[in-house]
């Protein structure tokens, strides 16, 4: 599949990073292009043989699953912007609605950035997914030896498919956590995890695993 991520950071890096592992292709847009570049060229380096580029918003329209790897509320900006191209296509949301000077979930009761993303975009079919794993996690496809678990909430059942295949063909172990409207949860068990990563000493490399 192709892969197109939209954002250059760390987030970006990390799921392309899997994408990559598992045999997909790549492209990355960034507001700043020279980024992307840069970014593009490290995960050739990281992932040998890796067809990974920068490229420019016609990947949107070429992309079986493109990946919102911004943190809120940039992402429903970018999905408003792209919304015609956005027509149609899977639509990763991975963000976390985290409001740092008020310690609190910067969305309302009843929604999430995901629901907001897809009223943004409203003919994309929008998958909440990768929001409770963290950056340096998805490089090593790991954390304390365990398989990744990669949460997959949305509404259509043929983007989430798609989802799944990218998650587990990069060595992750996707868990089908329900409709979309399961976001709200997970943004709100992730919003706790990152709280807790001073209490642990986790340094941001700790994981939410479901054991059985």
């Amino acid at each position: 599949m192709q892969i197109t991520i939209i954002g250059a950071g760390n987030m970006a890096g990390g799921i392309a990073t899997r994408a990559l592992t598992g045999k997909h292709t790549v492209r990355l847009i960034d507001s700043d292009p020279a980024k992307a570049g840069a970014l593009a060229g490290e995960l050739r380096q990281r992932v040998p043989g890796a067809d990974v580029q920068d490229a420019d918003s016609t990947a949107i329209g070429e992309a079986d699953i493109v990946v919102l790897a911004l943190p809120y509320p940039a992402g429903q900006q970018v999905a408003e912007q792209y919304a015609a191209a956005l027509s149609g296509k899977t639509l990763v949301d991975i963000s976390n609605p985290v409001d740092f000077a008020t310690d609190s979930l910067a969305v309302e009761p009843g929604t999430s950035a995901a629901e907001q993303i897809a009223a943004a975009a409203p003919s994309a079919h929008v998958v909440k997914a990768f929001n409770t794993t963290f950056a340096g996690n998805l490089v090593a496809g790991a954390a304390g030896g365990a398989t990744l678990d990669v949460f997959v909430a949305g509404d259509d059942a043929t983007a989430k498919n798609l989802v799944t295949e990218l998650a587990s063909s990069g060595g992750l172990r996707p868990i089908d956590a329900g409709p979309l409207k399961r976001a709200r949860e997970l943004e709100g068990f992730q919003f706790l995890h990152m709280t807790l990563q001073e209490t642990l000493g986790a340094n941001w490399l700790s994981a939410i695993k479901i054991l059985l």
